[in-house]
């Protein structure tokens, strides 16, 4: 019995003079393209997105104005629908603006969906992450160039992990981040 044998298939499909080979290498041909200009790669049912937080030395955070190169495991970036970017020196910082963008007029949000896309970067891998996934830790002894704050991380695992052994509070998801919060990260209360 045979599993899966192109050669046998070849023999005994033919479609108007074509292989079975070569009408599998059209289709890996063209799905493979549709997919790499979205950046967008299927995998078990799963869509996967790459990101990019790309910085130079000049780039400064949006809100305390911090040099971004010098700290990489704290920087985020807001994209806004109208296309502007908006860099942080740290996920405290993004969750400020986040919570209250009406005090930039001049950018025009007006709800929350002008927001386009929010990432963080992975505390460990300096990598980027959405951040709306992202799982972060409160009250450790580790601290970003804007004060207390937020480390944020892929995984709970990683962020737990973390926690334990900087002496961290609380493993927060996204949505559990509230303006109290910041607040209080920041000495308002």
């Amino acid at each position: 019995m045979r599993i899966l044998d192109i050669e046998y298939l070849e023999k005994k499909i033919w479609y108007k003079g074509v292989t079975m080979r070569a009408v599998l290498l059209a289709m890996v041909v063209l799905f493979s393209s549709a997919f790499a200009t979205e950046d967008v790669i299927p995998w078990k049912g799963k869509k996967l997105q790459f990101h990019t937080i790309e910085y130079d030395k000049n780039q400064t955070g949006f809100i305390r104005h911090l040099k971004l190169y010098k700290y990489p495991a704290w920087v985020s970036k807001i994209t806004l629908r109208n296309g502007k970017e908006l860099y942080f020196s740290s996920p405290k910082s993004m969750f400020e603006f986040y919570f209250l963008p009406a005090k930039w007029p001049d950018l025009g949000i007006k709800e929350e969906k002008d927001f386009k896309l929010l990432l963080v970067t992975d505390y460990n891998t300096l990598k980027p992450i959405n951040a709306k996934g992202a799982f972060y830790v409160y009250g450790s002894k580790v601290i970003s160039p804007a004060g207390d704050d937020l480390p944020a991380f892929a995984s709970y695992d990683e962020a737990q992990k973390f926690a334990d052994k900087y002496n961290g509070k609380r493993v927060l998801s996204f949505d559990k981040v509230n303006r109290a919060l910041i607040n209080l990260l920041n000495g308002r209360i």
